[in-house]
């Protein structure tokens, strides 16, 4: 990138938004449905489970707002990165009250970096996001999001190279992502990013073989698969992207406890066995 662009670009660290909303119900609900539990219907009061608040303050632009992969248009509280690909590369959340349902909530966010970097894909801008999310006047969530933004791809591209996972697991759940899972999940988060319910755009547009997985769904089944087999809540997760999974492919959550219970190795895996998201949940 041109070092004047970069400049600019940096102007929007320290930027910062508030919004406020609501821990109705319903989300929890639809969301227990699309992760396929049979939780009963909380009453206000309930936990809501970590990771769960990314189905509140969604972003709502009308539909002239938004840009050819149906996001909202650059420029607003996210810097006007002129690489054409954002993707969501992972981050760090920290878990330090338990929201529950029926609370107002807040939502303070910041952009804290700025960074170009080189990918063997070309030309790289990550941008992190750090947003604090409050209910009752105590801060329940702190959140460093890290978003990739990446040069348009062609054809002929090499596929990304995978990282073999390991093959064996103590905690192990498999997973068909099927149209309706990703529509569901785009659906509850109010995401128009279209890699992940237009396979004409995908195909395409992006040169993907099949809709995208989202980073932001598989990394609630990892929480989601600390929840089915360990009683102690997660207070921490660090995590990254590491290589698309498609809808053509079953993939697997996986977690491997530490010796002492003090933490858990979480990965998703493809098809083919290579990482796709990894983690590392503390208890």
């Amino acid at each position: 990138m041109m070092n004047g662009n970069l400049e600019t670009l940096r102007q929007w660290v320290g930027k910062k938004e508030s919004r406020s909303d609501v821990a109705t119900a319903w989300p929890i609900v639809a969301m227990s449905a699309t992760l396929d539990r049979n939780d009963p219907e909380p009453n206000a009061g309930e936990a809501i489970p970590p990771g769960w608040h990314w189905l509140y303050f969604l972003e709502a632009k009308p539909a002239s707002e938004l840009g050819p992969d149906g996001h909202p248009k650059r420029g607003g509280f996210l810097p006007p990165v002129p690489l054409p690909r954002r993707m969501w590369a992972g981050g760090r959340i920290e878990f330090r009250r338990t929201l529950r349902v029926g609370e107002a909530l807040g939502r303070d966010s910041e952009i804290i970096s700025v960074e170009p970097k080189q990918g063997k894909s070309g030309s790289l801008v990550f941008v992190t996001v750090r947003h604090t999310v409050s209910a009752a006047g105590e801060t329940a969530v702190v959140e460093e999001h890290d978003i990739v933004y990446r040069e348009a791809a062609k054809p002929g591209d090499p596929s990304p190279q995978g990282k073999s996972a390991p093959e064996n697991a103590a905690w192990r759940r498999e997973i068909a992502p099927d149209p309706v899972l990703l529509f569901r999940f785009s659906a509850l988060t109010f995401n128009g990013h279209r890699i992940h319910y237009d396979l004409d755009y995908c195909r395409r547009e992006e040169h993907y073989p099949g809709l995208i997985v989202h980073g932001p769904l598989q990394t609630i089944l990892l929480l989601d698969l600390c929840r089915r087999n360990e009683g102690r809540p997660v207070r921490k997760l660090d995590y990254r992207a590491l290589h698309p999974v498609f809808h053509t492919e079953r993939f697997t959550v996986n977690g491997n406890p530490s010796g002492d219970g003090s933490k858990v190795d979480l990965w998703t895996a493809n098809a083919a066995g290579h990482y796709a998201m990894a983690g590392t949940a503390y208890l």
